[in-house]
């Protein structure tokens, strides 16, 4: 018989991967990502739009000059009406070099100072003032936004762990929104690291991956539950085991989720703003994308590694697993005194059963406890009649 491919385990749930058992290797891995996140912000910051800081964007049609070009054509128009502490902050493209637009970011402005400059950007790139346009935004607008966001993210976690705890259990809850918390701050880390300018649409894309994590933390969470209802009553699995298959059982629901996912958001950030060069779009694809990815490692590499941590604190699952443990130290012993590779009868079932392989389905079937006519006050014969 053809042995399967890791495929078909990943979709039955057969793959036996140990995501539990080396649970320290994905805290190690999640303290890296968080360190340099938060290393980056300490030295970088963030590159924040012009919502955030305040200022004036001046729009050049893209034909009519390179960004150098534009962008010095707004440094000299700043000397000429004696802005002096004005400078330019940022230059971009936006479409191609046909239809496209430059983008050249400034400090802030008057009104009466942003018709000179748009006047003696027109004449110094040789286009019709209509075709020169600009938008000034006040940085108190942003940090309007930024505050109802932050209020926004804080409500959000109370509800949140509010129906957790009715849902499931005190330790999912916190399990869970550590596992959000990780997924914001490592996306934010990327934004730092890499230079992806926060604008609001970015803001609105950090509430909204916050949703689609808990989504998949949940069905794993569910799965947990299921596997581990009244596991204190057995001996065959500890929690850690009972949740590893969980993941096990749920991985390849979350890969073909994420995929799923990730397609329309990949198509959104490539072909919506890389190919047709809408701005909006690019700051909602970016952070969704990012986010996303982001999201399946906490959610099925770090979210239920710490919810078997802190369920291993509980007494009543400390005894548990301690007494699984000795049972099968007892059940080895037994077969290693018995001298051969025979185990005892009674015992070869339970010490099967005792040991799952990693990922593999609890066995329900009841030993075989020999024949009925064996049984006390049965003499096996039949009567004649």
């Amino acid at each position: 018989m053809a042995k399967e491919g890791l495929a078909s385990r990943l979709y039955r749930g057969d793959a036996g991967l140990n995501i539990i058992g080396r649970r320290n290797m994905w805290f190690a891995i999640a303290a890296v990502g968080v360190l340099i996140a938060l290393g980056s912000f300490a030295l970088r910051g963030f590159t924040l739009g012009i919502e955030f800081t305040g200022g004036t964007e001046f729009q050049v049609p893209a034909a009519s000059a390179t960004i150098d070009e534009a962008g010095n054509a707004v440094t000299r128009a700043i000397e000429e009406v004696g802005a002096e502490d004005v400078k330019v902050e940022s230059s971009q493209q936006v479409g191609d070099a046909a239809t496209g637009t430059i983008l050249i970011k400034t400090g802030e402005v008057t009104a009466e100072q942003s018709i000179e400059i748009k006047n003696s950007v027109a004449e110094s790139l040789g286009v019709d003032l209509a075709q020169v346009s600009d938008s000034r935004v006040s940085g108190a607008w942003g940090a309007s936004v930024t505050e109802r966001a932050v209020l926004a993210l804080l409500v959000f976690l109370a509800v949140v762990s509010l129906y957790l705890v009715l849902r499931f259990e005190w330790r999912m809850a916190v399990a869970a929104v550590v596992s959000l918390l990780l997924d914001l701050v490592l996306t934010a880390g990327v934004y730092s690291i890499v230079g992806f300018e926060v604008s609001p649409s970015t803001v609105i894309g950090f509430l909204t991956i916050l949703g689609y994590a808990l989504y998949d933390v949940v069905v794993v969470f569910d799965k947990v539950q299921e596997n581990t209802r009244g596991i204190t009553a057995g001996s065959g699995q500890t929690y850690a085991e009972a949740s590893n298959l969980a993941i096990n059982q749920t991985l390849m629901r979350s890969i073909n989720t994420s995929l799923v996912a990730l397609l329309p958001v990949g198509g959104l950030l490539f072909i919506g703003a890389g190919v047709f060069g809408a701005r909006t779009l690019e700051d909602l694809g970016l952070v969704l994308f990012v986010g996303m990815a982001l999201a399946i490692y906490s959610s099925l590499f770090f979210a239920t590694p710490v919810l078997v941590a802190l369920k291993n604190l509980e007494p009543r699952i400390k005894v548990h697993n301690q007494r699984v443990l000795a049972r099968r130290a007892s059940l080895a012993n037994r077969a290693a005194e018995s001298g051969t590779d025979a185990v005892p009868a009674d015992a070869e079932h339970a010490l099967a059963g005792s040991t799952p392989r990693v990922g593999a389905r609890p066995n329900t079937k009841r030993p075989n406890t020999g024949n009925r006519g064996n049984r006390p006050g049965n003499t096996g014969a039949k009567r004649r009649g």
